[in-house]
């Protein structure tokens, strides 16, 4: 336990510590901002990522990666907000815990094996992309002062690093230009524009709703839907981090961790969140590992809202901007373009595809869903193709062998009944499948359409060679060897 302890709270205490400040205050526009969007008041974000932050440093089964309040969830709940008010959605985040809980439980976070390298590469390009656009309203209709804080914020995030690595240079970039705002007054937005820090901290909150069916049916279809994006978007986060920190995460415990967390924070006034590639990236790249570094981006946080308000409202948000940008960068898979034109055809559609439709909705589950689909289109069609029968004629002429090589079952179950030849005239026919595997029913209505045909024809059939797993799914669901076989051939 002693050494659990130190690997994952205590192996990189600096790092972990100025990580966490620096993820803190790029929290706070963020969770501001996504508030608007739900349409609920700022304190709610800020509760929420406090919450959230603080509760999967604990419970999470990814160290190093950040959760809080998100845009995918945020998007989700506006309606809910707008036709039924605040504490509806209190209640339906509570719930959107509890489903994640059972997930985790049910061990669905193993579905992510099934998640292709082209769908995460698209997801993670798509990020980058809106990353980068949800900094275009801070960069539009503004004075030179903002695009020259935006620029010198990104020298001192590339250059500083030159000089020393002992403190991340996106804190350096805030305090400087912070403090060159504030001294010489300049005229550009500040976090304070985007609304009111909270002064007091979060307490108990009991959603103030009817215990009954009718709560029931109008929070259900938004928590099952908030539970789902926010796995998706936590899973895919990840994937992510392990693949840049070079280890390993437990799926199944962060799903059941991202359910504890957004239990308590509908319990503390806070709207649903999750894991944040953003700011997972920001933390990382900033020397986060373990997860003392989301205990003090939470904590932190909430220090600097409670404690230090009104310092933090005089951060300009061309600070932050220039962060977020340096994220966006970092976190697009420039060698992707690249390998465009060397990559099969295949995997390149599904990750422009999950790119574009991620993009043009704002909506990763959907993107990552269509993904996830193409691939397994692409998938299916690729090992339909593998399938090969030959024949050979027995030198007498009456017994013709056929010999089945490959995996049968829906997209390669009429590759395998077109390779017979029922006309021809012949005694009998022998069917070879011990290089063969049967997958589904409509392998097995294959072999039964197979044999039916031949015996119409007056040929007697053998099948030889099924493996223990195929003769099982034969015997249970062929119609071939039963009574009545020609008229319920239909059932398959």
């Amino acid at each position: 336990m002693l050494a659990s302890l130190r690997r994952e709270w205590l192996a990189n205490p600096r790092g972990d510590i100025l990580a966490g400040i620096v993820v803190a205050l790029a929290l706070i526009p963020e969770a501001i901002g996504f508030s608007v969007i739900a349409g609920v008041d700022p304190k709610v974000g800020l509760y929420a990522s406090f919450s959230i932050a603080v509760i999967i440093a604990f419970t999470g089964g990814r160290p190093g990666m950040i959760s809080a309040a998100t845009a995918a969830i945020a998007l989700l709940v506006g309606d809910l907000v707008r036709d039924h008010g605040v504490e509806y959605l209190f209640a339906a985040t509570v719930l959107m815990g509890v489903i994640q809980i059972l997930a985790g439980l049910a061990r669905l976070g193993g579905l992510m094996r099934y998640v292709s390298r082209s769908v995460i590469t698209g997801f993670v390009n798509a990020l980058a992309i809106l990353i980068f656009m949800a900094q275009l309203p801070e960069l539009t209709g503004v004075g030179w002062q903002t695009y020259a804080m935006v620029a010198a914020g990104l020298a001192i995030i590339y250059l500083f690093p030159r000089l020393t690595r002992a403190v991340p240079s996106p804190l350096i970039a805030i305090l400087v230009l912070s403090a060159l705002a504030v001294w010489m007054g300049l005229d550009v937005r500040r976090v304070g524009d985007l609304g009111e820090l909270p002064e007091a901290l979060p307490f108990l909150h009991l959603p103030q709703v009817p215990l009954n069916l009718e709560t029931l049916q109008i929070i259900l279809p938004y928590s099952i839907t908030m539970a789902a994006v926010g796995l998706i978007e936590s899973l895919l986060t990840a994937t992510i981090i392990d693949d840049l920190t070079d280890t390993g995460s437990d799926k199944n415990r962060e799903c059941r961790g991202q359910g504890i967390a957004n239990l308590a924070t509908g319990f503390l006034g806070g709207m649903g969140g999750c894991a944040m590639i953003g700011q997972s990236v920001i933390n990382v790249k900033s020397g986060g590992r373990t997860r003392l570094s989301a205990l003090v981006a939470g904590a932190f946080l909430l220090f600097l809202i409670v404690v230090l308000g009104p310092w933090v409202a005089q951060i300009p948000m061309a600070a932050l901007v220039a962060v977020m940008i340096m994220v966006a960068i970092g976190t697009f898979s420039w060698s992707s373009i690249r390998n465009l034109r060397v990559h099969p055809w295949s995997s390149s559609v599904v990750m422009v595809s999950t790119v574009v439709v991620v993009v043009a909705t704002h909506d990763l589950a959907r993107g990552v869903l269509v993904g996830v689909l193409l691939s397994g289109i692409f998938f299916a069609r690729k090992v339909a193709r593998i399938v090969a029968v030959r024949s050979t004629l027995s030198e007498d002429g009456r017994t013709r062998a056929y010999d089945v090589e490959g995996q049968i079952f829906f997209a390669s179950a009429e590759t395998f009944a077109a390779a017979f030849d029922f006309k021809e005239v012949i005694e009998k026919v022998v069917i070879d499948v011990s290089r063969a595997h049967f997958w589904d029913i409509s392998a097995v209505g294959a072999l039964d359409r197979a044999v039916l045909k031949f015996r119409r024809e007056g040929t007697e059939v053998e099948i030889v060679g099924l493996n223990a797993a195929s003769a099982t799914m034969v015997d249970r669901f062929a119609l071939h060897d039963k009574d009545g076989a020609e008229a319920g051939l239909g059932a398959h």
